[in-house]
C-alpha cells in the first residue's frame, strides 16, 4: 500500500512530536511522587471561616421563618377574625326582628276563664 498524502505527517506535527518526547525525557520517576500536604494556619483558617459561614446562613435561615410565619401582620398571617357580640344583639339594623303577638286562647284550653256569674 502506498500511502496517501494525508497520511504523511507534516512538518508542525513532526516538530511537536519531537517536542513532546523530549519533554516526556525529562520527566522521572522523583517528580511523580505526591506532594506533602499543606501545613500551617490555612486549613484552620478555612475550617472556622467554613463554621462562621454555615452559622450565618442558619441564622438567616431562622429570621427569614420568623418574619414570615410568626410575626404578628406578617405575609403568612391570617386575617384578623370580628370581634365576638353578645348574644341575641345583632349590630345590623337592616333585618328588622319580628315582634311576638300577644297569644290568644284556645278554643279547647280548659283553662282558667271568666267565672260564670249566677243569676237572680
Amino acid at each position: 500500500m502506498r500511502p496517501h498524502a494525508e497520511d504523511r505527517p507534516t512538518a508542525t506535527e513532526e516538530r511537536l512530536r519531537a517536542a513532546f518526547a523530549a519533554r516526556a525525557a525529562l520527566v522521572a520517576p522523583r517528580d511523580l511522587r505526591r506532594v506533602a500536604p499543606p501545613q500551617g494556619r490555612s486549613r484552620g483558617l478555612r475550617r472556622v471561616r467554613g463554621i462562621a459561614l454555615a452559622g450565618l446562613g442558619a441564622a438567616a435561615a431562622v429570621a427569614a421563618a420568623y418574619v414570615l410565619v410568626l410575626v404578628p401582620g406578617g405575609p403568612s398571617a391570617p386575617a384578623p377574625a370580628p370581634p365576638a357580640g353578645s348574644p341575641g344583639v345583632h349590630d345590623s339594623p337592616a333585618v328588622p326582628t319580628p315582634t311576638p303577638a300577644p297569644a290568644a286562647p284556645s278554643v279547647t284550653d280548659p283553662g282558667p276563664g271568666p267565672e260564670p256569674v249566677e243569676g237572680p
